[in-house]
């Protein structure tokens, strides 16, 4: 049985076949392949947009989604996460998409469950189907020609789980990651090169992964206020100027502070077209995990 809590629990081989169904279903219509499979969306930390991207992608492809607020009312309850997933385990769901803040906690949970798990997110550790999304965007865009492409990830990328997942997942197709971050949200032990302002960096630049500030994410109060964070790290048309280079982000945008208006609004954002693709992927993953032999 396969799981995909990281990226690497995919080979190279098995993403680009993964990708060879996601532009199948790039037109988002409904194909009821997975007609009688059960999925359990188990999500302890919010999450609007990504939630809704399972979802949607399970019931695109005909299978039954079965959505808990296990967030607030087994908590509330004073039930463990393993007396919670056991309980849903014991009812015989076909798979099961988990988010949760603590670091770890998808891959501590394969052992005691008897049906594959995605991870949607835990903590700071990991965000597997973001980096497969973001991956698939940068490939179409580039017409698979990305060997050598150099993308900044710009902002808080200590705490991102977004960052971490693209920096072991791109290098993988030949994409360099390089991380741009003030220097207090800066990464100790990274290989990557790392850059204070995006201006050292942009001319080299193919895409710009813009991520979106958790300052809550902090123990220490850094910023006086986002608009103060936004002055150097705010993606602006001043900034880009006319390069060529896509701009992606994994959502959601906090307006004017991570990316301003008029980018927002620029032929080079890409956002939306992530968005649509997230949908996509997760339904070729869903495919993969629910009908592997």
């Amino acid at each position: 049985m396969q799981n995909l809590i990281t990226t690497s629990d995919f080979t190279n081989e098995e993403i680009l076949s993964l990708f060879d169904d996601a532009k199948i279903f790039s037109d988002l219509q409904t194909r009821p392949i997975l007609k009688g499979k059960l999925i359990v969306p188990l999500f302890f930390e919010n999450s609007t947009r990504t939630r809704s991207s399972f979802e949607i992608a399970a019931k695109r492809l005909g299978a039954d989604v079965v959505s808990l607020d296990v967030g607030t009312s087994s908590r509330s309850k004073g039930e463990t996460i393993f007396d919670t997933v056991a309980n849903i385990c014991a009812m015989k769901p076909d798979l099961i998409v988990i988010r949760h803040s603590q670091r770890g906690l998808p891959q501590s949970l394969v052992e005691h469950v008897s049906c594959p798990i995605v991870n949607a997110g835990d903590g700071e550790n990991a965000h597997p189907t973001q980096a497969l999304l973001d991956l698939f965007t940068i490939l179409e865009h580039f017409d698979s020609k990305v060997k050598g492409k150099k993308l900044a990830i710009v902002g808080d990328v200590k705490t991102s789980r977004v960052a971490s997942s693209n920096a072991s997942l791109l290098p993988r197709f030949g994409i360099e990651p390089i991380f741009v971050a003030p220097k207090h949200f800066q990464v100790a032990d990274t290989k990557l090169r790392q850059y204070e302002f995006l201006s050292e960096i942009i001319d080299e630049l193919d895409i710009v992964m813009s991520l979106r500030t958790q300052l809550e994410r902090h123990s220490q109060i850094y910023y006086a206020s986002l608009q103060e964070y936004a002055k150097d790290y705010c993606i602006t048309k001043k900034c880009f100027g006319k390069r060529d280079i896509l701009l992606l982000h994994p959502g959601p945008v906090n307006r004017n502070v991570d990316i301003d208006d008029e980018m927002l609004e620029d032929k080079r954002n890409k956002i939306l077209k992530q968005v649509q693709n997230g949908v996509a992927v997760r339904m070729a993953i869903l495919k993969k995990l629910l009908l592997q032999n």
